[in-house]
Formats: structure tokens, C-alpha cells, sequence
């Protein structure tokens, strides 16, 4: 998305803060976690099989209870055996944790693609701020080298007589102002390149970016149909997939108060001598049949789960409630920003134009000894201080620009998040980080 601002070097910054921004890596790191957590929950619709050995050396107490006459003091114990087990869904309860965690998958996508979006928005928003401090510093040069020649001629006329003492230390006065303005705007533009630089994954001693007067444009940016920023916006599709997790969430617990079925075998040899004559048919073991857990008393517990999963439920609505009230303000405080910026560039233009006549009639008038410097100086001020507000307009309404574009999704819709199967894995460690979008 930001290709509409047309610059080289932003579009670079962009690429490059994909590629290293730590807090992104992070988002990443967090989206491929969930999917393992997908995969791990999805393992209990499978049945599971174990297998196992056991070879030890024992020796009982002469005491033991039950212990009969015959029975040796030591004894050895080999045993050999696998099992299978399933657990079969009657209320569906293992599906709807599979949805669950499916359902947080998704929106740990949204998220991750809502941090890349914000950063950015700001990388975009700090590089607009930066081109705007290079305008101002090329402005407030122009009047420093002004200044200076200004110093100059007054001190050649006194020096004939025709100008005053008064006149020399007002334009010098006015020339330390503007270099001390010029070294506070470096400072301000050294902290913006800062941050570009711990955006975009960089030390900030290894890293710059050459000072240069850019015309960024003002691009018009489509809003669409207000409920078309629904399915635009991925924090949004992130606080809707929690509120159907939180849903999801109930028939769990509800489930919880009806009886469990397991099915389950296991089969396997043992004996108390050697190993070599373990496996064979006498020594053979073997257990089958299914087993039913019902919970009778647990002390309110269950009841206790439920009620919080429908506090869940409630809490959940109300935040992703709270996040679409949130975008449309963004929305509509970007557009209102935008149309009163609008507006003040122009006046600020025009401001620009008629204190630039003011300034030449005052110079004129100062040469042929009509006035004195003062008016030179006052008319110089308002000059330099109109540009340098004209400049700081342009860049709000820049910065004011790509906040609207941030507000609006940057381009993403719901269609861009993985389908609750995309976001099955069972083996994320081969796939390293899991980028699900590379958005432009």
C-alpha cells in the first residue's frame, strides 16, 4: 500500500522492516505456535499407541502381607506390551476443542498482520515526518545564508553611515535565531532516523538516511462502505475468531457433565526368568473393553466452568463491540483531519505568497532608504516561520494520510485469513517462520 506515495526509498524501508522488524518476528513466532497448538489439540480425534518394556530385579520383604510360604525372597520381573486407546466423541467435545484452538490460530493471523500493518503505518508516518524536517531544514539554510547577507549589508552601511548600531544587532540577532532553530530541527530529524532504524532492525550508528527535499503526494484514498471496514480491518477479524473460540468454549464445558467412553486393548508378555524366553504363547497377557467415567460430585466445579465460559462469551463480545466502535472513530477522526488540513494548507499557501511580497517591498524600501531594518526583519520572520508551517501542514496531512490507510486495513480483507485448516500443521519446526500474508 504504500507504493502510492511513489518513493524509492520508503518502498525499501517498507521491505526491509518486513524482513527484520523484531516485533513482527515475534507476531510470527506467535501465529506458528498457535498452529502447533492446532496440532496438538487436533491429535485427540486419533486413536493413540503405546508400547513399552519393563526388565527389573526385585526382592520382597519376609513380612509382606499376603505373602505366601513358597514365594522367593528375590525374584525377577520382565515384562513386554503395547496398547491402543480411543476416545470416542459422543457430545462432541473434542471437535469443538479442535475449533477452539483453530479459531485462536486465525486470529493470531489477524494479529500478526495487525502488527505488521501498525509498524508500517509508523515506519511510513516517521519517513514523512523526516522528508518534512528536511524541507524545513532546506528552507531555514536559505534564510541562514539570507541572514548572513543581511549582516553583511547592514554592516556595510553603518560602517558608511547610512545604517545604525540598532540595525546591526537585530540582524544579528535575527541571523543566531535561525541557526539555533536550524540546530534544533538536526536534533528533532536525528531522532526520527533513530527510529527508522529500530523499525526497520538496524543500530542506530549503522544506520542513515541522506538528507533530500521530496514532493510526496496527497493521494485520494477510497473509504468504501462503512460496513465494508468489518471485514477490512484484521484486529477486527481477530476479536470476531475469539468470540467464536469463547463460543466454541461453552459446549465444551457442557459436554463436561455427560459420561466419557474410552476404548481401549492392550496385549503383551511377562515373566520372572529369562528375556530370551519372554515372548511366547504362556507368558502372554491381554485386556479389552471399553470404560465409562461419569462424574457425580465434584463440588460444583463443572457448574463453575460453565458460567465461566459464558462470562467469556459476554467479554469477548463486548471487546470486539469495542474494537469496531474504535475503527470507525479512526475512520471518521482521519477523514476530519484530513479535510481540515486540507483547508489549512491552502490558507497557510496563500500566507506563504503575500508575506513573500511583504518581504520584497520591505527589502526595497530598505535599500532606497524609506525604512529602517526592523521592518525588514519582522517582515524576514514571517516569511521563514510561514514556510516552515506550510512544510509542518503538508506533513500532517501526509502522516494524516497513512493513518487513514492503517485505519482502513492497509488493503487486507477477511479473505487474506487461513481457513481453520490452514492452520493445521504437523510438523511447523520444518516450516521455520510462517508468513501467512506478504503484504504489500
Amino acid at each position: 500500500w504504500w507504493k502510492i506515495y511513489h518513493d524509492a526509498t520508503l518502498d525499501r524501508l517498507e521491505d526491509q522492516l518486513n524482513q527484520a522488524n523484531p516485533t513482527i518476528q515475534a507476531a510470527v513466532a506467535h501465529y506458528d505456535s498457535a498452529r502447533a497448538v492446532v496440532a496438538q489439540v487436533n491429535s485427540v480425534l486419533f486413536p493413540f499407541l503405546s508400547t513399552g518394556a519393563t526388565f527389573t530385579a526385585n526382592r520382597q520383604s519376609a513380612k509382606a502381607p499376603l505373602r505366601g510360604q513358597n514365594q522367593p525372597n528375590q525374584y525377577g520381573l520382565n515384562n513386554i506390551g503395547a496398547g491402543v486407546g480411543y476416545e470416542v466423541d459422543l457430545w462432541n467435545q473434542l471437535h469443538d476443542q479442535v475449533k477452539i484452538a483453530k479459531y485462536n490460530a486465525q486470529a493470531a493471523a489477524a494479529l500478526l498482520v495487525n502488527a505488521q500493518l501498525s509498524l508500517q503505518a509508523q515506519l511510513a508516518s516517521d519517513y514523512m515526518l523526516l522528508r518534512g524536517l528536511d524541507a524545513e531544514l532546506d528552507v531555514i539554510h536559505r534564510a541562514v545564508e539570507d541572514y548572513r547577507q543581511g549582516v553583511a549589508i547592514v554592516t556595510s552601511r553603518y560602517q558608511g553611515q547610512i545604517a545604525s548600531g540598532l540595525d546591526i544587532a537585530e540582524a544579528k540577532t535575527v541571523l543566531e535565531q535561525a541557526e539555533a532553530e536550524e540546530s534544533d530541527v538536526r536534533a528533532s530529524r536525528a531522532l526520527v532516523e533513530h527510529a527508522i532504524a529500530a523499525l526497520v532492525g538496524v543500530p542506530a550508528s549503522q544506520f542513515s538516511i541522506p538528507p533530500a527535499v521530496v514532493t510526496l503526494p496527497v493521494p485520494q484514498i477510497p473509504t468504501g462502505l462503512a460496513s465494508d471496514l468489518l471485514q477490512r480491518r484484521p484486529d477486527i477479524a481477530a476479536a470476531e475468531r475469539l468470540v467464536a473460540a469463547a463460543n466454541e468454549d461453552i459446549g465444551v464445558t457442557k459436554a463436561a457433565f455427560f459420561p466419557v467412553l474410552n476404548l481401549g486393548a492392550v496385549y503383551g508378555y511377562e515373566n520372572d526368568g529369562a528375556i530370551q524366553t519372554l515372548i511366547s504363547a504362556p507368558l502372554s497377557y491381554w485386556t479389552v473393553g471399553p470404560q465409562f467415567l461419569l462424574p457425580l460430585f465434584e463440588g460444583g466445579y463443572r457448574r463453575g466452568a460453565e458460567a465461566q465460559a459464558y462470562a467469556r462469551l459476554r467479554e469477548a463480545v463486548d471487546q470486539y463491540r469495542a474494537t469496531v466502535l474504535q475503527a470507525f472513530q479512526e475512520v471518521e477522526d482521519d477523514l476530519a483531519l484530513l479535510n481540515e488540513l486540507g483547508q489549512e494548507f491552502e490558507q497557510i499557501t496563500a500566507a506563504v505568497q503575500d508575506a513573500g511580497r511583504a518581504l520584497q517591498l520591505a527589502t526595497s524600501l530598505f535599500v532606497e532608504g524609506g525604512t529602517n531594518y526592523l521592518d525588514v526583519v519582522v517582515d524576514d520572520i514571517q516569511w521563514l516561520n510561514s514556510q516552515v508551517s506550510a512544510i509542518q501542514v503538508q506533513t500532517r496531512r501526509l502522516q494524516a494520510n497513512v493513518d487513514l490507510v492503517r485505519a482502513l486495513g492497509g488493503g487486507w480483507s477477511t479473505a487474506d485469513l487461513p481457513t481453520p485448516d490452514q492452520t493445521l500443521t504437523l510438523d511447523p519446526l520444518k516450516e521455520g517462520f510462517s508468513n501467512p500474508y506478504k503484504q504489500n
